[in-house]
C-alpha cells in the first residue's frame, strides 16, 4: 500500500514538476514573444516614420509653391550667375600666361602680368568683385579678430577631443575610437604638387620684383607718376591713419581705380587728351623761350670772346714791344716816410729823427791804396 502510494505519489510529483517545467518554458517563449513585439512595434514605428517622412518631403517637393521656388526665376538666376562665376574663375585661371610684349631690356615677363592685369582690369567682374571682397573680408578679420589666438584654440580643442575619445574607447570598449577613424595611409603632399606650388611661388615673386624696377626706372611714366604718388601720400597718411585702414585704402583705389577708368574711359580719355595738349602746348612754348635765350646767350658770349681775345692780342703786342727796347727809364725813388710807432721808439732828439748828430769823425776812413793780393800756384787737375 505504501508502495502504492508511493508510486501513485511520483506521478503526481512528476506531473507537478513538468507542470512546472512546462509552465516555465511556456512563459520563455511568452517572454520572447513579447521582445519580438516590441522590436517589431519599434521597427513598424520607425518605417512608419520614415515613410511619413518622406511622404511629407514628397509633399513638400511636390507642392506647387515649392515647385515654383525651385524652378522659379530666382533660383534660376541664381544658377546662372553661380555657373559664370566658376566659368569666369575658369578663364582667369587660364590667362596666366607668358605675355608675347617683353619689357624694355628683351626680358620675357611672367605669367602673373597677364593674371594682374585681367584681374585689375575688371575683364571678369564677378571674379575681381569676389577677390576684393575677399581681401576687404581679410583685412577686418585681421583687425578685429585674433586670427593666431582662434588657431591655437581649435588646435588645443581638436586635440583633447581625439585624445578623450581614445582614452575612453580603451577604457570601456578595449578600443580606441580615434584609432577606429584613423587612415590607414597618411596624407601626404604629391611631388608634383610641390614643384607647381614652387614654380608658382617663384613666378609671383619675380613679378613683384620684375615690377618694381620697371616702376622705378620709369619704364612706364604712368605707373612710375602713381606710384610717386601713392608713397607721397602714404608717407603722410601713415602718421594719422593705422596700417589696416591704410591697407584698405590701398586695396580699394587698386581694384575701383581701373573699374572708374573703365566705366568712364571715353570722358577721361578726352580729359587726358586736353591736359596732354596744354602740356605740350607749354612745353613748345618753354622750349621755344629757352632756345631764343640759348641764342642770345650764345651771341652774348661770342660777342665777349671776340672783345677778350682782341685786348688780349694788344696786350700781348705792347708787351713785345716794350722787351724789345734797349733804354729802360728810372724812377726816381721818393723817401718814404717814417711811421708813427718808428718816431715814439725813438725820441725827437735822438739819430733817427736828426741826421745831423753824426759827424765824419765817428766813421772810418775809407782805404786809399788798392789791396794786393799773392798769387796762388795753380794745382795741376786731376783726372
Amino acid at each position: 500500500m505504501s508502495n502504492a502510494e508511493d508510486i501513485g505519489v511520483i506521478p503526481s510529483i512528476e506531473n507537478d514538476t513538468t507542470g512546472n517545467v512546462s509552465g516555465a518554458t511556456s512563459n520563455t517563449p511568452a517572454f520572447d514573444n513579447s521582445k519580438a513585439n516590441v522590436v517589431n512595434n519599434a521597427s513598424a514605428a520607425a518605417n512608419a516614420m520614415s515613410t511619413n517622412a518622406s511622404a511629407a518631403a514628397n509633399a513638400v517637393k511636390n507642392h506647387p509653391f515649392t515647385q515654383d521656388l525651385a524652378n522659379g526665376p530666382v533660383v534660376a538666376n541664381i544658377q546662372e550667375q553661380s555657373a559664370k562665376t566658376s566659368t569666369e574663375f575658369s578663364d582667369l585661371a587660364a590667362s596666366r600666361q607668358t605675355p608675347s610684349t617683353p619689357a624694355v631690356t628683351g626680358q620675357q615677363l611672367t605669367h602673373y602680368h597677364s593674371f594682374f592685369s585681367r584681374l585689375l582690369s575688371w575683364d571678369h567682374p564677378r571674379a575681381s568683385g569676389i577677390a576684393y571682397a575677399s581681401i576687404v573680408l581679410f583685412i577686418f578679420a585681421a583687425r578685429y579678430l585674433n586670427i593666431l589666438r582662434y588657431a591655437l584654440k581649435l588646435t588645443y580643442m581638436t586635440l583633447a577631443v581625439t585624445v578623450i575619445a581614445e582614452v575612453a574607447g580603451k577604457a570601456i570598449f578595449s578600443k580606441g575610437l580615434t584609432s577606429q577613424i584613423r587612415p590607414r595611409k597618411y596624407y601626404t603632399v604629391p611631388k608634383e604638387s610641390i614643384d607647381r606650388l614652387t614654380s608658382d611661388f617663384s613666378e609671383l615673386l619675380n613679378f613683384f620684383v620684375i615690377e618694381s624696377q620697371r616702376i622705378v626706372f620709369a619704364e612706364n611714366v604712368f605707373a612710375s607718376v602713381c606710384a610717386f604718388l601713392g608713397a607721397f601720400l602714404s608717407y603722410f597718411l601713415i602718421k594719422i591713419v593705422p596700417f589696416w585702414g591704410l591697407s584698405l585704402l590701398s586695396a580699394t583705389i587698386l581694384f575701383v581705380a581701373p573699374l572708374i577708368y573703365k566705366t568712364n574711359k571715353e570722358l577721361i580719355d578726352e580729359q587726358i587728351a586736353q591736359a596732354s595738349a596744354i602740356v605740350n602746348q607749354q612745353t613748345q612754348q618753354v622750349r621755344e623761350l629757352a632756345s631764343h635765350h640759348a641764342a642770345r646767350a650764345a651771341d652774348t658770349t661770342k660777342a665777349y670772346a671776340s672783345d677778350y681775345s682782341t685786348k688780349a692780342q694788344d696786350l700781348i703786342s705792347s708787351a713785345r714791344g716794350r722787351s724789345s727796347s734797349p733804354a729802360v727809364e728810372k724812377k726816381p725813388v721818393s723817401p718814404q716816410p717814417i711811421s708813427p710807432t718808428l718816431k715814439e721808439s725813438f725820441p725827437v732828439g735822438s739819430s733817427l729823427n736828426n741826421t745831423s748828430a753824426f759827424k765824419s769823425e765817428d766813421f772810418p776812413s775809407a782805404p786809399k791804396e788798392e789791396f794786393k793780393t799773392n798769387p796762388v800756384a795753380e794745382e795741376p787737375l786731376i783726372i
